[in-house]
């Protein structure tokens, strides 16, 4: 079977338990076509480029499928009809990443770099103690 990568946008006013729900919603309406979510990935709330339909952010979900296109019809149709969803796309690919996806690897890149930050105080502080203790 081909393999596909389905990224949505839900409105930024949906708490993140309601976001859980509709990536389980889009998981249940593969599974029950035959097809299989191998992996979903929440990306968290983050800004927009530009604003759609009022909203400044968005919940990005993005779900890894194994199935026939016509599943994937389905999901972007039954997508498509959903109002807490303001974008989708799906791609099909070659062969779906077993690890982390570049998006989650960008995350946790940046929570290291924000902690490597906080941890190259020392010589400010020493220089601070320095000068402070005269």
């Amino acid at each position: 079977m081909p393999y596909y990568e389905h990224v949505f946008l839900a409105r930024q006013d949906l708490a993140q338990a309601q976001v859980d729900a509709l990536a389980e919603n889009a998981a249940k309406i593969i599974e029950s076509q035959q097809g299989k979510v191998t992996k979903v990935e929440s990306w968290g709330l983050r800004n927009l480029a530009y604003k759609i339909a009022k909203n400044r952010k968005a919940h990005y979900v993005m779900l890894n499928i194994d199935a026939p296109a016509g599943v994937v019809a389905e999901l972007e149709r039954q997508t498509a009809i959903n109002e807490d969803v303001i974008r989708y796309m799906t791609v099909r690919v070659d062969a779906l990443e077993s690890g982390p996806s570049v998006m989650m690897r960008k995350n946790e890149r940046d929570r290291e770099r924000r902690g490597g930050d906080r941890d190259n105080r020392g010589p400010r502080r020493e220089r601070e103690e320095a000068t402070s203790g005269e």
